[in-house]
């Protein structure tokens, strides 16, 4: 006699558990505690099986009839219903394992050490402000490109164009990363190129338009103070190192007939080459009957025993009328990273490594200094001509 709602809620515990059956294989074990356990019985070649389906009253009658027609259609399909279920779970499982939000704190834990903490900080705010509501419990591997639009568009959709932008980069991070350890097939990112409108502004870091990068590089160009503030400025653009790094540059470790320049990181206490194009290498021959008997590149203007002052750079890009809103000594690294990878598509880890970033493999392992060093040679060659280019764009 099938069971009623009635007939569950009046079973009581009792000294041993037992079953108060239904149809179909269906039943209810009352256990001695008193908690009520749905099971369906069935056979699967020649074996008798049991199927847990739940515990009332999470789990009604009517559910409990429903969830047991489903795993006999399964069944009759010759599909075991314990099976099907452990396949789901375990495919949960995998999916919650490889969700958006855990491959990006998974990535974001492996760069963290190379960033500074305010920046560090400022990325983990974005994930979890703007994308993780709405991405963080996907598998990595199921978003597309329209889904993850959608969620950008919220971003730009409140008024902040500029933090959408760099929410689209961080994500093409992630997943380049989650391509690199096996969890996902490709960057959606990529197809979203030019999905956002341009920023608006007169921040020459942020531009890639040639006529605006053009117009920056001819103003550089055109100093009228010293050789070594104007060879400063010139080659800034060209290594794209940080500001500090290239004032306290070192004679001995240029190797103009090599092409490169080898220096210590202090940032993140690593070796790093910088492979110098046709360009730098002549600018710092023109620079060397001056300044090559010294210690440094760029010496000061009161002694040549000290670096040139932080400030000169900057300073003489103010007189020329470049405020610093525009651009600063940094803004050539971010200048580079946009153009290298958005304009002339090279590899990001070719970029990042020239830019003497903690790159590291898919395993953790810190790259050495010599990682990609022909392809990164071929790229600064190439960034060195594409300015070159740029320079006649009126």
């Amino acid at each position: 006699m099938p069971l009623t709602d009635k007939a569950i809620r009046s079973a009581k515990p009792a000294e041993k558990p037992y079953k108060l059956s239904d149809e179909r294989g269906l039943y209810l074990y009352v256990h001695t505690n008193g908690s009520k356990y749905w099971r369906l019985k069935y056979r699967i070649d020649g074996k008798e099986k049991v199927l847990a389906l739940g515990v009332y009253p999470d789990v009604s009658l009517r559910d409990a009839r429903e969830r047991c027609t489903d795993a006999r259609k399964l069944h009759a399909a010759g599909v075991d219903p314990s099976g099907h279920k452990q396949s789901v779970k375990a495919g949960r499982l995998e999916s919650a394992a490889n969700s958006f939000e855990v491959i990006t704190r998974e990535w974001y834990l492996k760069n963290q050490p190379t960033w500074a903490a305010a920046h560090g900080d400022r990325i983990i705010r974005r994930f979890e402000r703007d994308l993780f509501p709405w991405l963080g419990s996907r598998p990595i591997s199921e978003i597309k490109a329209p889904e993850l639009l959608s969620v950008i568009q919220r971003i730009e959709g409140r008024g902040a164009l500029e933090t959408a932008h760099r929410a689209l980069a961080n994500c093409g991070q992630v997943f380049r990363y989650a391509v690199a350890t096996g969890r996902a097939e490709r960057d959606p990112c990529g197809d979203l190129r030019g999905a956002l409108p341009p920023v608006k502004g007169t921040h020459f870091a942020a531009v890639t338009e040639p006529k605006q990068v053009g117009q920056l590089l001819r103003t550089l160009d055109s100093y009228e103070g010293t050789l070594i503030v104007a060879s400063a400025l010139r080659l800034a653009p060209l290594v794209f190192v940080r500001p500090g790094e290239l004032r306290t540059a070192l004679w001995e470790d240029i190797d103009l007939e090599a092409g490169e320049w080898r220096y210590h990181v202090k940032k993140t206490d690593s070796a790093h080459i910088v492979p110098l194009s046709t360009q730098a290498i002549a600018i710092l021959q023109t620079l060397y009957p001056l300044t090559g008997n010294g210690r440094y590149v760029f010496p000061g203007a009161r002694t040549k025993d000290r670096p040139m002052s932080d400030n000169a750079v900057l300073a003489a890009m103010r007189r020329m009328g470049i405020e610093k809103e525009e651009m600063s000594g940094h803004g050539f690294r971010a200048m580079a990273r946009t153009i290298l990878d958005e304009v002339l598509g090279f590899r990001p880890d070719f970029i990042e490594h020239q830019l003497a970033h903690a790159v590291r493999d898919p395993n953790g392992r810190a790259y050495n200094r010599t990682a990609h060093l022909v392809g990164r040679r071929e790229m600064m060659q190439s960034w060195a001509n594409y300015l070159d280019s740029i320079k006649q764009i009126q």
